[in-house]
Formats: C-alpha cells, sequence, structure tokens
C-alpha cells in the first residue's frame, strides 16, 4: 500500500471514530465481557477516561468484534504502520484529516465515494491507474510537498 492510499485509509478509520451517537460511556462493570476483552488494557484507567473518550474505544471495541478475522489482522497492521510513522507524518495525516472534516458534506461524500470506487479496484486496474498518472502529470508535480513548503516564494 503506498503512502497515500495509507493516509487515506487512516483518514476514513478516524472518521468513523468521530462520535455521532449517544453516548455508551459509563463505568467499567457495564461493558460486556466481549468489550472488557478487547478493552483491557484500559481497565485501571477507565472510569478516569472522559466519557467521549470511553464512547470511541467501546465503538471502536464492538467494531473489533464484528470484524473477520482478515479485518483484523489488517487492522493490526494498519495500526502498526501508523505507530512507525514519524510525528510530522501522524501530524500531516491529522491535518487532512480535520480539512476534509471541514469540508462540505458533498464533497466528503464525493472523496469517499472516489475512495470506495479506488478501492474496490483490482491490484492490476491500480497499477494502471498509477502508470496512466505518471505519464500524464509532470515529473515535479508527482511528490507532494511538505506543508512548509507550500505556498513559499522560491
Amino acid at each position: 500500500m503506498n503512502r497515500y492510499a495509507l493516509i487515506l485509509v487512516l483518514g476514513v478509520v478516524l472518521w468513523a471514530m468521530i462520535p455521532n451517537r449517544e453516548s455508551n460511556a459509563g463505568p467499567w462493570d457495564q461493558l460486556t465481557p466481549e468489550e472488557q476483552q478487547v478493552l483491557r488494557a484500559y481497565k485501571d484507567q477507565w472510569d478516569q477516561l472522559p466519557a467521549e473518550r470511553q464512547d470511541r474505544l467501546r465503538r471502536g471495541a464492538q467494531r473489533w468484534q464484528r470484524m473477520t478475522p482478515e479485518q483484523r489482522k489488517e487492522a493490526e497492521e494498519l495500526f502498526k504502520r501508523w505507530q512507525e510513522l514519524p510525528s510530522e507524518e501522524k501530524d500531516l495525516i491529522r491535518k487532512r484529516y480535520q480539512d476534509f472534516r471541514s469540508l462540505p458534506q458533498e464533497e466528503q461524500e464525493k472523496i469517499r465515494r472516489g475512495s470506495r470506487w479506488f478501492h474496490d479496484l483490482t491490484p492490476q486496474q491500480r497499477q494502471e491507474l498509477l502508470e496512466q498518472y505518471q505519464k500524464s502529470v509532470p515529473r515535479n508535480r508527482r511528490e507532494p510537498k511538505p506543508d512548509w513548503q507550500l505556498n513559499k516564494p522560491p
């Protein structure tokens, strides 16, 4: 998975974690045994966590329980890659995510549709698309510049 796909996937994952339902927060004892198993690392500090964080963690545990073994493995690998990213790159991903969230709903949906379309392509189709892109875009425009280099006079 290339860097842009990783950024896109992480953005979608972060988007899915935004609270948009009634709170499920509460004491540790109110979690189901399955949720407690997934969230066992938080047991000692659970009651001190803010309700919003408890809610996000609980929803994440519920999503984890619904995942297939393959999806869980993919999520673990993605999380490991996230942990290995340099702080600057994580910050850039977070900023792009915030930029995405500030877009109008229609624009966000357009991007989501594009993401789903890209995700549904076969590896061969993705490779062909990459090759078409590389032929059509001048080389000096292919590599993204860090934010600190954007809009800066030479």
